[in-house]
């Protein structure tokens, strides 16, 4: 009996061209566009090709499959989401609590809400791309880069900075999942929420703070 054999999900190829690059972030681009329109069971990479204005060809050179696709548009999100987030820690090291707490909230939720139909529809094919190792993966970094600037904290707080870290970026990826997931979601709700957020940030941050009740 022949093996069975795991499709390919990882991108064929990576662009190192400038030409290459914008052909692929135009097909990612191309991928989201029809997520919207037609939703996930009728996208097909022949339509993401014909919106992108390249050949199937140039699509199955970077992707190899539908499936890989989204993951790439997914991962390309959470570089997007993670990178403002080690960009706001590098800008928070060594300053008090409560401005660490207002970076944090602010480029996670910059970035996570700037086109919150996307991150709805990238929430809505997770489960079937594997997001969830994904989104683990990608919020790795994000925890080594918190950890990295509350350890820089002129305050001395009672618990492992990674295991503070591993708290915070579940409590902004639940808090904002659940307002985008809600459909809720306008210019004054997002503000309120980035506001909350801070609140619960500083607030927890200060109650690790070894002498604080």
């Amino acid at each position: 009996m022949p093996k069975s054999t795991k499709p390919q999900l990882e991108p064929r190829k990576t662009p190192v061209q400038a030409r290459s690059a914008a052909s692929v972030e135009a097909i990612h681009e191309a991928a989201i566009q029809v997520l919207l329109s037609v939703g996930k069971e009728k996208l097909t990479t022949t339509k993401v090709a014909e919106r992108a204005g390249v050949s199937v060809g140039t699509l199955y050179q970077y992707f190899p499959n539908k499936s890989s696709l989204l993951q790439a548009v997914l991962k390309a999100h959470l570089d997007k989401v993670y990178g403002a987030v080690v960009a706001a820690c590098e800008r928070g090291k060594g300053r008090p609590l409560a401005e660490m707490a207002e970076l944090l909230a602010t480029a996670f939720l910059e970035v996570k809400m700037r086109r919150v139909e996307i991150s709805r529809a990238l929430y809505y094919i997770s489960d079937d791309i594997g997001g969830m190792e994904i989104a683990r993966n990608h919020g790795a970094r994000g925890v080594k880069a918190i950890a990295a600037m509350l350890e820089s904290s002129p305050d001395r707080l009672r618990e492992d900075a990674e295991i503070l870290a591993s708290t915070l970026i579940s409590a902004m990826a639940g808090v904002s999942r659940r307002m985008i997931e809600s459909g809720r979601v306008s210019t004054k709700t997002m503000q309120a929420m980035q506001q909350e957020l801070e609140v619960l940030i500083r607030a927890y941050l200060n109650a690790c703070v070894v002498g604080k009740a």
